[in-house]
């Protein structure tokens, strides 16, 4: 980032400022009236349908610890501004880490909001502010554009399926309790779910970890990538097919294929792992001379 011009780390500076504040002081109340009119209807439908009350104790939890993490990732952003905007190399990778902490959270608080009450998409702000971090931090780097491209498109494929994965392993639990013969389980239809709903959840720690490793250009993230996403993908897709009232695993498959696939790519791997181009240049050099 040294090779950054003034201007745009001053960019950088401002985002990182900005959006710190904004996890200290508006987010938490963001997702503090979004969780209680979730659960103001989840009590309203529970009623009739008592497989939706699991939800209540759910978001009372995941609503609060996400906001947690939100909180310290702000704290965070406010404590490396002032190494941002002397162009730290570190500090690239380590707010895009932080950015992702709303991308994700965001998203994951979205859709039992949209679910439940309707209406504007409240915490898709949180979503939005994160993703504004995230992506401009990425476009906005002094690199060749095939490296922008890779980056852009890998890192988003990963915040995606770490969404889909955080709410696929919610969902399993959701309704693993409320199940009707517990604490024993009605056969592999259920019993599936103890382990998808667990994989899903790994597979999302070692996305959100592979973040900053994917960023500087190191074999450990594309290999911590490449590993959550064939996890997912084996797991969501027999838990799809003995599962058939969803498609939200087939969903999940298919992103963790195409994150596969992409970091499988000669044209991204290339400039996903920098060892990777380097023992290119060398050989192409060697070759020459």
């Amino acid at each position: 980032m040294k090779q950054t011009s003034q201007n745009t780390r001053l960019i950088f500076t401002v985002l990182a400022v900005v959006i710190g504040l904004f996890l200290i002081a508006a987010s938490p109340f963001i997702v503090q009236t979004s969780l209680e009119r979730v659960l103001n209807e989840l009590l309203i439908v529970s009623k009739d349908q008592p497989q939706y009350s699991s939800g209540i104790a759910l978001f009372s939890l995941l609503y609060p610890l996400w906001r947690a993490v939100g909180f310290v990732a702000g704290i965070t952003l406010l404590v490396i501004s002032p190494s941002i905007y002397k162009g730290d190399e570190w500090t690239f990778p380590v707010s895009l880490l932080l950015y992702a902490v709303p991308a994700i959270s965001g998203m994951f608080m979205f859709l039992p909001y949209i679910s439940f009450v309707g209406g504007f998409p409240l915490p898709m702000v949180i979503s939005w502010v994160g993703l504004a971090g995230y992506w401009g931090t990425i476009l906005l780097q002094n690199v060749e554009r095939a490296q922008k491209i890779a980056w852009f498109l890998v890192l988003t494929l990963v915040g995606v399926l770490a969404t889909h994965a955080f709410v696929i392993g919610v969902g399993a639990q959701r309704m693993l309790i409320t199940r009707v013969d517990k604490p024993l389980f009605a056969g592999m239809e259920w019993w599936i779910l103890t382990l998808s709903g667990e994989v899903n959840w790994i597979g999302v720690l070692l996305l959100i970890v592979s973040i900053p490793f994917i960023a500087m250009q190191k074999a450990t993230g594309w290999r911590l990538a490449l590993v959550a996403a064939a996890s997912i993908l084996v797991i969501n897709v027999p838990t799809q097919i003995i599962r058939t009232k969803t498609l939200d695993y087939l969903y999940g498959a298919l992103i963790a294929l195409v994150l596969l696939i992409s970091l499988n790519l000669p044209v991204f791997k290339t400039w996903l792992v920098k060892e990777k181009r380097l023992s290119q240049f060398n050989a192409a050099a060697s070759s020459e001379s």
